[in-house]
């Protein structure tokens, strides 16, 4: 078999672990194992390494067992991990582009205010998106006379970080947050006569966010859950279910991303225990139709995507609802659920598809 190198694209710190194995939750061993079912040679590059006049880069290339440095032809079909935010690097994968290399996943990293605005304009996924509106004062004392559960999260937040819920009871409106913005130290403060508390006010000033309805979420052993979805592209170049894990929320907090402390589980186990009612497999593909029309909506706006982690939450009668969509999938979710296969596949796939880009 002829082997290609595919170019792996990672950020700078995770790239300058890779000759001591700390590559945080990446698994270099499993794109090794995916690359080689699909006559590949993963190499590891950074942005910054890559040499546009002579077409050539910099790349870490396992030989003999061990990570090297190699200086070789950039590869044609690069698979994007790392997240680029500044103008110059963006601007550089643009510039890569136009001279015909295949970067997918190249800009994977999408405003929740972007992504809800195009999926509204489906009338059928409307059905499954919570009321949202771009989060000032008044729209959230909107939101506030309307529902009794509402939560507010930075439009360009990741892994659950910054967001803040508003819920009230029978002893008024309450907020609860964490002032660092990470998994630990959440407060709660009441609000006055309706007030909104200065905290809130003041990251509203800094950064955008968005108000969004608190769907009644499904619980699994009074834990709020939500549905990781992997959809992504594949040997034939469509897109596909790569698989599913549940996500339940910390009982110190309200938000299930796993890195801020929530627990990953198999989908089939929550939904037996949770929902035993209703019919685990008839629930699951209810998910996976919405899923596929989620992504197929979103390709045609976001060009080059291959890789989505979608959350769908499931109210407590089971109907799925969009929260929000990753373009840059944290895989080891499936690790952490105990499903070793499909944390492969998740590999698997994205080898697939640039095997696939190779033999277009």
């Amino acid at each position: 078999m002829w082997y290609s190198y595919v170019g792996i694209l990672l950020n700078a710190a995770m790239h300058r672990g890779i000759p001591y194995g700390r590559t945080g939750q990446e698994s270099l061993a499993n794109y090794e194992e995916a690359a080689r079912i699909y006559g590949l040679i993963p190499c590891y590059i950074r942005l910054q390494d890559i040499d546009m006049n002579s077409g050539q880069c910099t790349a870490y290339v396992l030989r003999n067992g061990i990570y090297s440095l190699a200086r070789i032809p950039l590869p044609h079909v690069i698979h994007n991990r790392a997240i680029y935010l500044d103008a110059g690097s963006q601007h550089k994968v643009e510039s890569l582009l136009s001279r015909g290399y295949v970067i997918f996943n190249g800009f994977n990293r999408y405003g929740k205010d972007e992504i809800h605005q195009l999926l509204q304009k489906d009338p059928l996924l409307l059905l499954h998106l919570p009321e949202t509106k771009k989060a000032t004062p008044a729209s959230i004392e909107e939101m506030m006379r309307h529902f009794d559960d509402i939560i507010i999260k930075p439009c360009a937040g990741s892994i659950g970080r910054g967001i803040l819920r508003m819920h009230h009871s029978d002893s008024g409106w309450k907020l609860t947050y964490s002032p660092s913005g990470r998994s630990y130290g959440w407060k709660t403060v009441a609000l006055r006569q309706n007030t909104l508390p200065a905290v809130l006010r003041k990251r509203l000033a800094v950064v955008p966010y968005l108000v969004q309805e608190r769907i009644h979420l499904a619980e699994h052993r009074d834990r709020p859950y939500d549905l990781r979805v992997s959809v992504q592209r594949g040997i034939n170049g469509s897109w596909s279910i790569t698989g599913m894990y549940a996500k339940a929320a910390s009982p110190r907090t309200f938000v299930s991303n796993v890195a801020q402390g929530g627990r990953a589980m198999s989908v089939e186990t929550v939904l037996s225990e949770s929902l035993p009612h209703l019919s685990a497999d008839s629930i699951i593909a209810d998910v996976s139709k919405l899923a596929l029309r989620i992504v197929e909506m979103l390709e045609q706006h976001l060009p080059n995507a291959a890789d989505f982690g979608l959350d769908i939450g499931l109210s407590t009668a089971a109907k799925p609802y969009f929260i929000e969509c990753n373009g840059r999938d944290q895989r080891y979710g499936f690790y952490k659920a105990g499903l070793q296969e499909l944390w492969k596949e998740s590999y698997r796939q994205p080898m697939a598809y640039a095997r696939y880009l190779f033999n277009l």
